[in-house]
């Protein structure tokens, strides 16, 4: 049976893990966004530079496909942006 006299260590430590979460999520994310925005255009736009050479199609794969990553980077950022 737990005594009234001591305080509940759970309760007094929740709110300082938390906000400490919080605190480290924010550079956490400033520096996880720009790759997440760069590494679908680096993929894909590499993807339609080997396709142009092989089909002779310069440069056309290479621009469709890094403006497909392009827009899929803006998606997963926007995605994981913390909506408010």
């Amino acid at each position: 049976m737990p005594s009234d006299d001591k305080p509940d260590e759970h309760s007094s430590t929740a709110p300082a893990k938390k906000k400490a979460k919080e605190f480290a999520s924010g550079p956490a994310l400033a520096f996880e966004l720009p790759f997440t925005l760069v590494g679908p255009i680096a993929v894909a736009a590499a993807m339609g530079y080997l396709l142009d050479r092989w089909l002779h199609t310069r440069p056309w794969l290479t621009l469709v496909l890094g403006a497909i990553g392009f827009f899929a980077g803006v998606r997963e950022v926007l995605r994981r942006l913390p909506g408010e």
